[in-house]
């Protein structure tokens, strides 16, 4: 059975490598964010009462639904509608989801998808290429490139299948060789490269292991511009994520002490909601430098892992192709 599983264990990975090789390096990318967000907050430098000034001039009629703020550019999204926009802010999303982060959606609205700069104020043409660059991470990490969530999802399945298989063959014989390396990162890494496709798999079907706060009716939703000034009665606004409608709740994520809290926000107040585990582990953002950190060996042992593997295939056909040359005649 062990020829078989080897085989099935390569062939599965070869099947699946391009968009491993996409998700395992837009993860690589992303693990560095909660670094970024946490590292950049100052507190104590972000108010309700500047957010709300910038609310007043910039959505005057109250059409916007959504804010995102990222610490580490200084500038504050706006959106309306059911998604938050292209590059939201880190980890956008509270709902089903597969990959480091939900990302918020691309519709935003008759705003346009404002981008401010928090300390004057002014409205700019795009957010930083830092900012880019991680809503573009974001997004191809849950849809590739032409909006394939279903294939992430299908390759998240097939990485935990590459992690049974591999334990399925037994423990290994470690070697100062490729082959060597590529078995011993898999086993000293087992429950790092375990965790990252199973937290993620997780998201796609919606599993947060918490009940949450059950929401109140419409009516009771504040406004937006009153969300500011409910969630910043109590909370450090300086480590914002985002405020923003989803499903029948209003929530609020915030970063307090290297952790992501989330908050739903009634008139009432901004009452903690049950921690969404699969989420906090799989983006790293539950134990501030550490579990970045922690994130971040994640996703070189299974860069490592994929580059090992496909390079042990590309060697084994290079020297299939080497012509071997007649033995000489007796």
């Amino acid at each position: 059975m062990k020829a078989w599983f080897w085989k099935l264990h390569r062939w599965l990975a070869l099947a699946f490598a391009l968009p491993l090789l996409v998700v395992i390096g837009t993860g690589l990318v992303l693990s560095v964010e909660p670094w970024l967000v946490d590292g950049s907050i100052v507190p104590g430098t972000l108010g309700a009462a500047q957010l709300q000034a910038i609310l007043d001039a910039q959505d005057p009629g109250g059409q916007a639904t959504m804010l995102a703020y990222r610490s580490y550019d200084g500038t504050l999204s706006l959106g309306a509608g059911p998604g938050a926009g292209p590059g939201a802010g880190p980890g956008a999303g509270e709902g089903a989801g597969a990959g480091a982060g939900s990302g918020a959606g691309s519709g935003m609205g008759r705003l346009g998808g404002k981008v401010i700069d928090v300390a004057t104020g002014e409205v700019l043409p795009e957010p930083s290429g830092l900012a880019q660059v991680m809503a573009t991470a974001r997004r191809l990490h849950e849809h590739l490139l032409f909006g394939a969530g279903w294939l992430v999802t299908a390759s998240t399945v097939a990485m935990l299948v590459l992690v049974a298989l591999g334990i399925a063959m037994g423990l290994p014989r470690l070697a100062n060789t490729l082959q060597g390396w590529h078995k011993g990162v898999a086993w000293f890494a087992l429950p790092l490269v375990v965790l990252s496709p199973l937290t993620g798999l997780m998201m796609a079907l919606g599993l947060t292991f918490g009940g949450g706060v059950p929401p109140g009716p419409q009516s009771a939703l504040p406004s937006l511009r009153e969300a500011v000034a409910i969630v910043g009665a109590d909370h450090d606004l300086s480590g914002l994520i985002w405020i923003r409608k989803q499903g029948p709740r209003l929530m609020a994520r915030i970063d307090e002490g290297g952790a992501y809290n989330v908050y739903s926000v009634t008139r009432d107040g901004a009452a903690p909601m049950a921690p969404n585990w699969p989420r906090l582990w799989h983006e790293g953002n539950f134990a501030g430098a550490w579990s970045a950190a922690l994130n971040l060996v994640t996703s070189l042992s299974l860069a490592a892992l994929l580059g090992t593997g496909i390079w042990l295939w590309l060697r084994r056909q290079l020297r299939r192709r080497v012509p071997r040359h007649a033995a000489p005649a007796e």
